[in-house]
């Protein structure tokens, strides 16, 4: 587990010695018992230390949870973030406004139904992913690996999200590693293995990692509860590329920890049968899921350019409106002592002031023509969206049969940029290419040995390229009668430029 750096180095400046605890971080192994708990007299004060370190730094477990929403937390978070398009303000704005007695124009509740409509489409769309991601979370969750019990004296299986730092993991090959894990020991004579970091960099190809100095010349095979060592690291943090740290042993020797002695969760091992480590960091403290800024809103290019439009609307709306209150008031206050037939006056026979009659024209005029920004428009992409999300889901021809898996669609609110690519990013060749190695000849003791199939079509295949490449450098260029050096006279004649 870990634990605070050791109180018994030698004292030196307080800020110095600060600092460096804070950049730091001890991991001894889970297996060792605590501390003082050989001593009977030292019962209350290991407690105590216990209870310190416990509250002074709080130790992750490995669990993973990508979710966005809680149960408390969904309602708030939702319409605070759906309250980011202008549309669902200026709706909800106009069907509160029909509340007020004195500027509404229509039926309150009526005018309510389509808004409330498109947040609740909105917010089970949300709710579904936010669902999805938690399923995915419980399956990582609940993987399985080897992992060694101090009680059992043996590896057992145990799940992902039970693994803790200082634990002792043993992992096959093919299998991915559930932490960030310091490489003990390794099937490999050589103390070497091979991991894949495809699920964080994309890269296919094997990178080498090394077992720790001082741990590879081991004869007999690596015991956990031998290990003894305190390992002193860097604190979490997301840097891929770099890993810094020391091990200290029980004779005081150190050696070195570096980025090819780390196994970071998400990679798989490959061709190595069986290495053992130990967890450094674990959970949402691992430089993977440091590098994973979490869910967020994301908002289609239709999206963000219909907000633009409502703003101008609104802008137009607000014009509109403002020309008709002015013009109403100045009615008013040029004939307020002639009553028109459609005036309505108070109960109390009394009439409004030009400015007050002004400002409800102007309220009830946004009323009026609110139809400006269609609602209905918002209500009728909701349910496209909602259909494309099923039909994307259901399609037979993304379905494939080796994995039994089909396409799933994990951002609900996006699929109308389905597909529709502006650029294309290429680091290299072999991204967009496909190199193959074709067996032609080789040499055994002065004996070559061919293989006329292969040689054959690879003959095809260059003739054939190059009679493309030929065919392209001709040009034949009927330009007219021209005079060369091909000429003997000076007679016109017709050449050809090769």
């Amino acid at each position: 587990m870990e634990r605070e750096p050791a109180g018994t180095e030698k004292p030196g400046p307080p800020g110095r010695r600060r600092r460096r605890e804070g950049r730091t971080r001890t991991v001894r192994s889970n297996l060792l018992p605590p501390p003082g708990a050989e001593d009977p007299a030292a019962g209350a004060a290991k407690g105590e230390r216990r209870r310190r370190r416990r509250c002074a730094q709080h130790l992750a477990d490995n669990r993973l949870k990508t979710t966005k929403y809680t149960l408390l937390s969904f309602l708030p978070k939702n319409l605070f973030e759906q309250f980011h398009r202008p549309a669902n303000v200026y709706f909800v704005f106009i069907a509160l406004l029909n509340f007020v007695p004195a500027v509404n124009a229509f039926q309150p509740g009526l005018a309510l139904a389509p808004v409330l409509f498109i947040l609740a489409i909105t917010a089970f769309r949300d709710l579904w992913e936010d669902y999805s991601r938690h399923r995915s979370d419980h399956k990582i969750n609940h993987l399985g690996c080897l992992v060694f019990s101090r009680e059992e004296k043996k590896y057992v299986n145990r799940f992902w999200k039970e693994i803790h730092v200082g634990d002792f993991v043993r992992l096959r090959c093919n299998e991915i590693f559930p932490a960030d894990i310091l490489l003990l020991s390794s099937s490999d004579p050589d103390g070497l293995c091979h991991i894949e970091t495809a699920n964080l960099d994309g890269e296919t190809n094997l990178k080498r990692r090394q077992v720790v100095r001082g741990f590879s010349e081991l004869v007999s095979e690596f015991n956990p509860l031998t290990f003894t060592s305190v390992i002193e690291c860097e604190k979490p943090n997301n840097d891929l590329s770099r890993f810094r740290g020391c091990i200290i042993h029980d004779n005081g020797k150190k050696a070195g920890l570096y980025k090819e002695n780390l196994l970071l969760r998400g990679c798989t091992l490959r061709n190595t049968d069986a290495v053992v480590g130990i967890v450094i960091y674990a959970g949402h403290e691992t430089k993977a899921l440091l590098n994973n800024s979490g869910p967020r809103y994301k908002r289609s290019k239709l999206e963000r350019q219909m907000n633009c439009d409502v703003l101008w609307c609104v802008l137009l709306l607000v014009c509109m409106s403002l020309f008709s209150a002015v013009g109403h008031g100045l009615w008013i206050w040029r004939y307020q002592e002639k009553k028109s037939l459609f005036y309505v006056p108070k109960s109390d026979g009394s009439s409004l002031s030009p400015v007050t009659a002004a400002v409800y024209s102007f309220l009830t005029m946004i009323i009026v023509l609110q139809v400006l920004i269609p609602i209905s428009l918002y209500v009728s992409i909701e349910i496209v969206k909602a259909c494309q999300v099923y039909f994307i889901n259901q399609d037979m021809q993304l379905y494939d049969e080796e994995t039994d898996s089909q396409l799933q669609c994990r951002a609900l609110n996006i699929t109308e940029d389905l597909g529709q690519i502006q650029y294309i990013f290429s680091d290299k060749t072999g991204t967009l290419t496909e190199n193959k190695m074709v067996f032609r000849r080789c040499t055994v003791s002065g004996v070559e040995y061919s293989h006329d199939a292969n040689e054959g079509l690879l003959r095809d295949v260059q003739y054939r390229a190059w009679s493309t490449r030929l065919a392209s450098s001709i040009s034949i260029s009927f330009s007219g009668l021209l005079t060369g050096p091909c000429c003997f006279d000076s007679a016109p004649c017709l050449c050809l430029k090769f």
